[in-house]
């Protein structure tokens, strides 16, 4: 079949991939000039499958209550007269009933696990090289209260196969000598030894050079303004190239991989995702003592921020904003990252410099991302990864490109508009239509 991929972030890009793999003809769709230009540019770069705590859990309400109207908070909630975040967030309180955290985490930790495994196999296959670390991540916490609640979140996930370990706080500094410098703060942490990190945006760009000498087509500076429904099916998307001039471009099948931008192309086809832009920051810094500096990806818990090596660069990411599609940079959230990160490693980067970035990272209520059928027979979902893009980027692309071609992917996880299998729910009731 000839498949069109809209999108070309780590997910439409390794959709495109798979999809060529399977056999078929694809072209990639996307406004950027190149992949990876938006979401998955400069992210917190870990394979983090022991991240699989959703946002939503009994605790979050009143964290948020506590954050809201602070500039620096790690999830600031802007409220807006805007239907989508209200819905939004009304089902994010739902999500947080212990029953439903569970469900959720279990989802998560699926298709994290067999995406980890298939950006190894890809990684084998292909050689590609991306300042990649298979030390693990080291979770740290500097409150007590964080730590004993982080105690059965880790037994969770262990129980559904995540080997997140709990440690005490010698521990975390021996397998990570850089926290030396705040060690009498530290109370305790745990450590993933399975989890990975690694530049996403170099990877994604290195597996579309790949992907074009096996034959995908990418089309850049291409501005997507519709899908074309033909009865039951969807005729075409209709773009805007480069040169202003418009197109209708037919396929077989489509795959919506544009994040938080899912929502308004699907929105007049009736399909209404609950995805809410979530705006992430991130800092780069370059690393001037490279002993000082750390070797293992690290989660600070008190500041909600995940800190990754990649090579003589140090990106510290994290806190969320939710405050529409807007990405200007707010430069109290950027030194407040600063700020922390001088702390935890004072002679390690370069701080004067600092890139700033941000990104707006499709999030849905639950954590569990869109990825299957819709009812258009040739229309399918890979969308509303959240903070775990690159986390579940590669099983996500394996997946969609097994359920295009009509095969059952090999991993037990909600996919939308599928049956459920073994201990997994059918993910259509995420998807409400007109």
């Amino acid at each position: 079949m000839k498949v069109i991929v809209l999108g070309a972030g780590i997910i439409g890009t390794a959709s495109a991939w798979f999809l060529n793999k399977a056999g078929h003809e694809v072209m990639v769709i996307d406004r950027q000039a190149g992949v990876a230009r938006e979401t998955s540019f400069a992210n917190g770069c870990q394979i983090s499958v022991s991240h699989a705590e959703p946002w939503a859990n009994p605790a979050a309400p009143m964290k948020i209550l506590k954050w809201l109207g602070k500039e620096d908070a790690p999830l600031l909630f802007r409220l807006r007269a805007e239907w989508l975040q209200w819905i939004w967030g009304l089902r994010f309180l739902r999500e947080c009933a212990p029953s439903r955290v569970a469900d959720n985490m279990r989802q998560i930790v699926a298709i994290a696990e067999y995406s980890r495994q298939t950006l190894q196999a890809v990684r084998a296959e292909t050689g590609l090289e991306y300042d990649q670390l298979t030390r693990g991540i080291l979770h740290f916490y500097t409150d007590r209260k964080e730590f004993e609640h982080s105690l059965e979140a880790a037994r969770l996930m262990r129980e559904f196969g995540c080997p997140r370990q709990s440690i005490g706080p010698e521990e975390v500094v021996k397998i990570e000598p850089a926290l030396a410098h705040i060690a009498g703060k530290i109370v305790g942490g745990d450590y993933t030894a399975t989890d990975e990190s690694g530049d996403v945006f170099k990877f994604t760009s290195g597996l579309a050079g790949r992907a074009v000498a096996a034959g995908v087509q990418f089309r850049f500076d291409t501005t997507i303004t519709q899908l074309v429904t033909d009865g039951a099916k969807i005729g075409g998307v209709e773009i805007i190239n480069a040169d202003g001039t418009y197109e209708v471009v037919r396929a077989d099948a489509f795959v919506v991989a544009l994040g938080s931008f899912s929502v308004p192309l699907l929105d007049p086809l009736g399909i209404r995702l609950m995805i809410y832009p979530g705006k992430g920051y991130s800092a780069t810094y370059a690393v001037t003592a490279p002993d000082a500096a750390p070797t293992v990806s690290l989660t600070d818990d008190g500041y909600k921020l995940v800190i990754s090596r990649l090579g003589n660069r140090l990106r510290v990411a994290g806190t969320a904003e939710m405050n529409g599609y807007g990405r200007e940079l707010n430069m109290t959230r950027c030194e407040a990252i600063t700020r922390r990160t001088r702390e935890l490693f004072p002679n390690a980067c370069d701080y004067v410099h600092p890139e700033y970035w941000s990104g707006l990272r499709p999030v849905t209520p639950s954590n569990v991302p869109y990825i299957g059928k819709t009812r258009y027979a040739n229309l399918f979902l890979n969308t509303g990864h959240g903070t775990l893009g690159w986390t579940m980027g590669c099983g996500s692309g394996q997946a969609i490109a097994d359920i295009v071609s009509g095969r059952r992917p090999d991993v037990d996880f909600a996919f939308t508009g599928m049956p459920a299998q073994g201990n997994g729910r059918a993910a259509d009731t995420r998807v409400s239509r007109a």
